[in-house]
Order: C-alpha cells, then structure tokens, then sequence
C-alpha cells in the first residue's frame, strides 16, 4: 500500500501542473471567445511559463525566492496527500502554510501594490480556510476519517449528505481560482496586468514557481468536487467539468466587486450553506 502511495504521489507531481497547465489554456481559449476575441493558444500556459524560467534573475528581495519555492513545494505536498488518499485535514493546513509563504513574498518587496495584494491574499485565506475545514468537518462525519480514501468508497454520495457545504466550496473556488467577482488578490485577465496584487512584485523564476504552484492547487479543488460524487466515476468527471465551465461562466459575466463585498458575501454563504449542513447533519445524525 505505501508502494501504491508513492506511486500515486509521483504520478500527481508529474501530472498536476500538465493538466493544469491545460486547463488554464482551456481558461483562456474559452474566455477569449467569451470576449469575441481571437485569444491566445492552448499551450499558450506554458511558453509563458518557459519564458519566465529562462529569463534573467531579478529579485526585490532575495528572501522571496525562499518564500516562493516553499509555496510551490507545500501545495504540491497538499495535492500529493489529497490525491493519494491522506490525511485531508492536514492537507487544508499545510494549504493555509503555503499561501502564507506566498504573502511573506509579496511582503519582502518594499512595493506598495505588493503589500496590497499581500493583504488581499490574506483576506482571501481567512475567507477560504472556514469553508475548507468545514469540508473535513463533515466529510468526517459522513465516513468516519479525514484520509481521503474512505472519502472515495462513501456507500451515499457525500452530494447527497453535504449538499450545502458543496454549495459553500464552489462559491469559495470562484475565490481560489482567482475569478470575478472575487478575484481581489491577483487575475489573469488584462484589467489587472499592470496592477497584479499578490504577485506585482514578482519576475522570472519566481512568478514561474508561483504560476505552477497555481497549477497544483487548481487541480486540488477539482479533486474536492470529485470527491462528492465519488460513488460515480463518471458522475464525478462530469461535475468536475462543470464546475470548471460554471466558474469560466461566473469569471465572464460578473463585474469585481469590493473586497469587503468579497468577505460579507462569501462568509455569508459559508455560515448560511456550510455550517448550517453540518448543524442539520449533526442533528440528523444524533437522532438516528
């Protein structure tokens, strides 16, 4: 078993960031023609992260290179622990740490555009982090355990028992794949290339690593929504599809909002949806 681990965990290092380098081409070939535009092509991910790689090093800081790799390094170990069946709990943790690191980098550039989206990434961590240890709450209390194994052989699909913490946690991937009307850290849309929040501060290998480690965790969170339909393979890529157009839609046809828009409506949903499906399941449980 721990052989079929490691081999999983090898597999997902090496195949994360090809599928979501491809998805983030999909991304932008679907938006552009959302926009009647041409738009870029679907390796396009890539040559932008090859460009970066091999360009000049340049750095604000050189602690942000510390920063960076640790970011790239803690959401791969994340996705390996989701995608091999680990401890779920301690991969929403060591997610948490990550972002940390991210807005430590933001943070050692004496740049103020830098130190805004550092702030932001923070808000976006204290308004994630809820949603996501409710998920473990009660992915718990369906099967019993936080290893993502027993998450994948549930006899119910989780949708059926945690309807509104599914609800909660594709609002709050709106905010994590960096989306309007949430998107208050950083986008890849051109209204915010001269002003890029988190990462403004960020060139060459750096924003590489960072542009990966995006990668990583995109794939991440589609696991998460594959998680609630586990019982059905096919039901599962389905709703992974889905979700990932729904939030291409949402991305396209919401205007930004505030960041305290952002927070209010998002804990809104979270409290509403998410800690109200546990309470009831809670209940429900307790009377069976």
């Amino acid at each position: 078993m721990d052989i079929m681990f490691i081999v999983g965990a090898v597999l997902f290092l090496i195949l994360a960031p090809i599928l979501g380098g491809l998805l983030s081409g999909c991304d932008r070939v679907l938006t552009a023609r959302f926009q009647s535009r041409v738009g870029p092509p679907l390796l396009q991910p890539f040559y932008d992260v090859a460009k970066l790689w091999h360009k000049e090093k340049a750095f604000s800081n050189p602690l942000e290179i510390i920063f960076t790799t640790a970011y790239l390094i803690l959401i791969a170990f994340s996705g390996g622990m989701v995608a091999t069946g680990g401890n779920f709990l301690f991969a929403v943790f060591s997610l948490a740490l990550a972002h940390t690191f991210l807005i430590l980098a933001a943070y050692s550039a004496n740049a103020p555009y830098a130190h805004i989206g550092a702030e932001r990434e923070l808000l976006s961590v204290m308004i994630t982090e809820p949603i996501l240890i409710l998920l473990a709450v009660g992915f718990f209390m369906v099967s019993g355990s936080f290893e993502t194994y027993h998450m994948l052989t549930l006899g119910t699909p989780a949708i059926i028992l945690l309807p509104g913490v599914f609800i909660a946690l594709i609002a709050v991937l709106t905010l994590k794949l960096r989306k309007s009307p949430f998107d208050i850290s950083t986008s890849h849309h051109a209204h915010q290339e001269l002003v890029k929040g988190v990462t403004s501060s960020l060139s060459g290998r750096s924003l590489a690593k960072v542009e990966i480690a995006h990668w990583y965790e995109m794939l991440i969170f589609l696991c998460m929504i594959f998680f609630f339909f586990a019982g059905n393979p096919l039901l599962s890529a389905a709703a992974v599809i889905l979700a990932f157009l729904l939030e291409i839609v949402i991305d396209n046809i919401f205007p930004r909002v505030t960041w305290k828009m952002t927070v209010k409506s998002l804990w809104i949903v979270t409290l509403v949806f998410g800690v109200g499906n546990i309470v009831v399941l809670g209940i429900l449980g307790g009377i069976v």
